[in-house]
């Protein structure tokens, strides 16, 4: 009875998670914002989930399938995160760092380092 009732609860909260997320997604005004909204639903449910596991199964090899994969969930969100930043950035200005992508009109620009920048060696009878 008490498993029951400590697991529905921990399952509510974790509905209640995703609505709220789901609710701040909905209603900020940009993606950069809206990511903030997305990691309790991927990170602090999943643990919810995971513990409401734990309550109805015990010490059991599906709690320990929902353990590895709670591990690889939670390492993994904040690679996603940062992928799906640098994603955004890319698509809003042309280039991750936030500079504009450079136009290809002419020679190679000097971006390289100095051995591209040179032709790859020095002249004769000079060193680097």
């Amino acid at each position: 009875m008490i498993r029951e009732v400590v697991t529905d609860v921990l399952l509510a909260l974790a509905v209640l998670t995703v609505a709220a997320s789901a609710l701040g997604v909905a209603i900020m005004p940009d993606a950069y914002a809206r990511l903030h909204y997305v990691t309790p639903a991927a990170v602090v449910a999943p643990v919810l989930v995971a513990l409401a596991v734990f309550v109805t199964e015990g010490l059991d090899e599906n709690t320990g399938e929902t353990v590895v994969a709670l591990v690889f969930m939670i390492a993994a969100a904040p690679f996603l995160s940062h992928a799906t930043i640098r994603a955004i950035r890319v698509r809003e200005a042309g280039d991750w760092r936030g500079h504009p992508p450079a136009e290809n009109t002419g020679p190679a620009e000097n971006t390289g380092p100095a051995e591209d920048r040179q032709g790859g060696s020095a002249p004769a009878g000079e060193s680097r």
